[in-house]
């Protein structure tokens, strides 16, 4: 399978589950009545907000994944981005545009590899 197969299987099923997901929340809970964990109700969005965060981690990580050609780094930023999240990610990003030389412009992280 190739890899465009592959993202396009993964970004399909990410978007169809976050909209049964929201739609099924949404029936047991109107949005604008959430209140975080302060009642049973609320569970429902409150999965659906940690659906949605861990969804983008691993949109995130697809793009570390290309990023990386090595094994030990791919699996080390996998494990940290699923727990740090967005601090990880951050962290991420600043290693990334740290290794660019002066003359390179921020956008060559986005399609560079590392070696």
């Amino acid at each position: 399978m190739s890899t465009k197969t592959t993202l396009k299987i993964l970004f399909s099923c990410i978007l169809v589950t976050l909209l049964i997901y929201t739609a099924w929340a949404g029936s047991r809970q109107p949005v604008l009545q959430w209140g975080g964990l302060t009642s049973g109700p609320d569970r429902y969005w409150t999965i659906a907000t940690l659906m949605d965060a861990y969804f983008g981690f691993l949109t995130f990580y697809v793009w570390v994944f290309f990023k990386e050609v090595r094994a030990l780094p791919k699996i080390a930023w996998f494990i940290a981005i699923m727990l740090l999240g967005n601090m990880a990610m951050s962290a991420y990003v600043l290693v990334q545009l740290l290794r660019l030389r002066p003359d390179q412009k921020a956008s060559a992280i986005l399609s560079t590899r590392n070696h």
